[in-house]
């Protein structure tokens, strides 16, 4: 007969490697989806100014960002210190605004062109008279639909 040999105590298990491969691939999925790249990198300083009254875009696919504000340190012996506008990576005229809205425009699916919006993120700082020229220029390539890009809080605290 067979001697039975008595179990020892505290001993653990081996782990088991066999669903090792299929963590790894659902970590692996699960960083591809949620990760997300910039489009471009900031050329100028943004402090957007505080507003009360605001509302969240639910779909970014349909916003084209123009950047107003005055060029960063690197930029500023080349460009000045006077607000300029920033259309993708690099710096812009007022007239070449519309020629950009028309090729972010035909960029997009046909479904999606008529609805877009034009997302100005202008730094608290920058000239109203800039932004008109903006939007001049926005209205002569029919892109009436414009958003101001700011942060929520208390426009007076706009003031100082």
């Amino acid at each position: 007969m067979a001697k039975f040999a008595k179990k020892k105590e505290g001993d653990l298990p081996a782990v088991s490697t066999a669903s090792l491969p299929d963590i790894v691939f659902m970590l692996l999925f699960f960083f591809m989806t949620v990760t997300t790249m910039k489009d471009s990198s900031l050329l100028v300083e943004n402090t957007l100014p505080n507003a009360t009254e605001i509302k969240k875009l639910e779909k970014k696919d349909r916003v084209i960002y123009i950047f107003v504000g005055k060029p960063t340190q690197e930029y500023q012996k080349v460009f000045g210190s006077e607000p300029r506008i920033q259309l993708n990576d690099k710096f812009a005229n007022v007239d070449e605004v519309g020629s950009y809205i028309l090729a972010e425009r035909a960029k997009k699916p046909q479904e999606l062109q008529n609805v877009l919006t034009t997302a100005l993120k202008v730094d608290k700082n920058a000239n109203m008279g800039l932004i008109t020229d903006i939007k001049q220029e926005l209205r002569k390539v029919n892109a009436l639909k414009v958003n101001y890009t700011t942060y929520e809080g208390d426009a007076f605290n706009n003031l100082q």
